[in-house]
């Protein structure tokens, strides 16, 4: 139909495939699931474990980087042109903990991610490195290595980009960061939020626009249609946004 016509045409521009990104869960994320067994708002049994057992830690750590860098191998392999390592709870820890005991372990599910080649690039993908509640560890989360770092929507996207560039070789691409909240807000809040995600992202070398965390299952997809095409400057692209699915059918 028209809307996916315009949608695949204005997200390739002048390529000749669709840009897709991988994604996996990153080494500390897994590690807090697997160890608490349940939801949980502070972690405190995986950040327990890491102190008292370092062996069962680095045991385990390896083993789930080993698994997600595998895991987004393969997914590059399949095409995706680009791959995110995603790690939901690393704000529960302090910089010291992360560097030490976390941080050397996204290192290497990162080094066995860029291992792959996608047939779509005939390269091996560029890397995100996002996590939530992280304005704190965004030295360190671009140190391990990826070639962009995510930042989440309780950072100042300037500010992070201010860090990031003082903390490394060159400045650095980021991903981010609208909140998710706005998605349900009128157009007239979200249109100029937009712009302004833009323009703060203008400061780095390359910004990738997205939410600052995942899309609420709430969300309104005509409206993330209509903000993607505010993003990429394409009249066209939002009046057909604004005619619904259904109208486009």
């Amino acid at each position: 139909g028209e809307r996916p016509l315009a949608g695949l045409a204005a997200s390739r521009g002048s390529a000749s495939w669709t840009p897709l990104i991988g994604f996996g869960g990153a080494p500390f994320t897994l590690a807090a699931y697997l160890v608490e067994g349940r939801a949980s708002r502070d972690h405190l049994a995986a950040r327990t474990l890491m102190h008292a057992d370092p062996g069962a830690w680095d045991a385990l750590m390896t083993w789930c980087a080993r698994l997600t860098g595998d895991f987004i191998a393969a997914q590059v392999r399949a095409g995706a042109s680009a791959a995110q390592l995603f790690d939901s709870w690393a704000g529960s820890l302090s910089p010291a903990d992360y560097r030490a005991r976390v941080a050397p372990y996204s290192a290497l599910a990162l080094s066995i991610a860029r291992r792959a080649v996608s047939p779509t690039t005939g390269a091996p993908a560029p890397l995100i490195h996002f996590g939530t509640g992280t304005a704190r560890l965004l030295a360190d989360m671009r140190a391990a290595g990826a070639d962009a770092v995510g930042v989440d929507d309780r950072t100042d996207l300037a500010e992070a980009i201010a860090v990031l560039d003082g903390a490394g070789p060159g400045p650095c691409p980021v991903q981010g960061n609208l909140d998710p909240a706005l998605l349900a807000a009128p157009w007239e809040v979200l249109a100029p939020a937009v712009d302004a995600c833009l323009e703060a992202g203008r400061a780095a070398p390359a910004h990738v626009v997205n939410l600052g965390h995942g899309v609420p299952p709430t969300t309104d997809p005509d409206v993330l249609t209509r903000l993607v095409a505010r993003v990429h400057g394409s009249a066209d692209w939002e009046a057909t946004a604004l005619a619904g699915w259904e109208a486009a059918a």
